[in-house]
């Protein structure tokens, strides 16, 4: 059984992906381009956002939209402990301080209340931050109403790091299309993703996207006329191909997503003491680029490894919070300082999830998870 399944579906669109891949080799235009554009039209349709940037990575978007909102050295920028280093790593990268807020340990996304908390206590202390990167964890939007509000009333820029949601749904609303600027992944584990790397930035602004587009092609606004500063962020033309094929079929593999989703809480519901299926709050929807469960009474490792054994293939998102790794080790956090993002490191293991699982496959992998809390909690 594999974790996530790209072969299936590869031979799924098997055709018409290499005929894509196909044309683009014919064209001999391999960087941005016709394929990109497309793209790029595509996904603004498909989010709702009014400009699609594609970029080289989800990490490019991250760091070509904080460096669009002139994020620097001597600026702070809050975000999330608990999500893949990318997200603070970018801030760090321009200069800037990477301030926590811990987690709502139901969704496992920011917790707003702490997050007003901190916004009151640095007004206070004169010592505002710039912005805000809230990431929608798992495929679920962060709570971006309240983030959104608390931004506008303190004076800070809101990032959306959507790398993991394309496809989710906020209050009718589309992931990506929430705030003023959004990042996305299409690394190959992603719901939506390519043969690599890629990524894309949405924006509502015209003016920021003239300079992203500038941005990411090392800032040049015409050729080898350069007015800002860039980097080479540029998507080829191979993956955007690819994910033009993808996206047409995007639709149906949220679905498939969200009724196995429905069926693991189903079949987990038995053993609910022992272990927490993740909740979708009313008005939201997930892509589930992870199903992500919470192991209770510290059995979490033994539980993966029996797993394992049985050829159950299980994941950790994430075994060490951003706080406690040791490159950020000079922002002076330490344990205990954002306990729900430590909780959840302890406890959080991701089951098998991509849009071609089979519900047969399922049953094993509860099946394995029963029998691993019989073995380990006697249950």
């Amino acid at each position: 059984m594999e974790f996530i399944d790209l072969k299936r579906q590869y031979q799924a669109y098997r055709d018409e992906i290499d005929r894509a891949i196909s044309q683009v080799i014919r064209s001999g235009r391999f960087v941005l381009g016709q394929e990109v554009n497309r793209l790029e039209e595509e996904l603004s349709s498909f989010t709702g956002a009014r400009h699609a940037i594609g970029v080289g990575s989800g990490t490019d978007a991250l760091l070509l939209s904080l460096m669009a909102e002139g994020v620097g050295p001597g600026h702070e920028v809050i975000t999330t402990p608990f999500t893949f280093i990318a997200t603070a790593e970018v801030i760090l990268l321009l200069g800037a301080r990477p301030v926590f807020v811990d987690i709502d340990p139901s969704s496992f996304n920011m917790d707003v209340k702490r997050l007003k908390a901190l916004l009151e206590m640095r007004q206070g202390q004169g010592k505002l931050p710039v912005g805000i990167v809230p990431v929608s964890l798992y495929g679920l939007c962060a709570d971006m109403d309240e983030i959104n509000a608390l931004a506008s009333s303190f004076g800070l820029f809101v990032v959306e790091d959507a790398c993991q949601s394309l496809g989710a749904t906020y209050k009718g609303s589309s992931s990506c299309n929430l705030t003023g600027l959004a990042a996305t992944s299409f690394f190959p584990s992603k719901p939506l993703g390519c043969f690599g790397d890629g990524g894309m930035i949405f924006t509502q602004d015209r003016d920021k996207k003239e300079v992203l587009f500038a941005m990411r092609e090392h800032g040049q606004t015409a050729r080898y006329r350069h007015e800002v500063l860039g980097i080479n962020g540029r998507i080829d033309a191979i993956q955007a191909a690819v994910l033009r094929v993808k996206l047409r079929h995007f639709p149906d593999e949220i679905r498939a997503r969200q009724r196995l989703a429905n069926n693991y809480s189903e079949l987990l519901y038995p053993l609910k003491d022992h272990v927490l299926a993740p909740v979708t709050p009313d008005g939201y929807t997930s892509v589930y680029a992870q199903y992500t469960i919470r192991i209770k009474d510290g059995l979490r490792d033994e539980v993966a490894r029996y797993m394992n054994s049985r050829g159950i293939p299980t994941a950790i998102h994430y075994p060490l919070p951003l706080h406690l790794q040791k490159v950020f080790a000079h922002l002076g956090y330490g344990p205990g300082d954002f306990s729900e993002a430590e909780k959840a490191s302890e406890q959080v293991l991701s089951l098998p999830m991509h849009a071609f699982l089979q519900e047969s496959e399922q049953v094993q992998v509860i099946g394995a998870l029963t029998d691993a809390l019989k073995k380990i909690k006697k249950i």
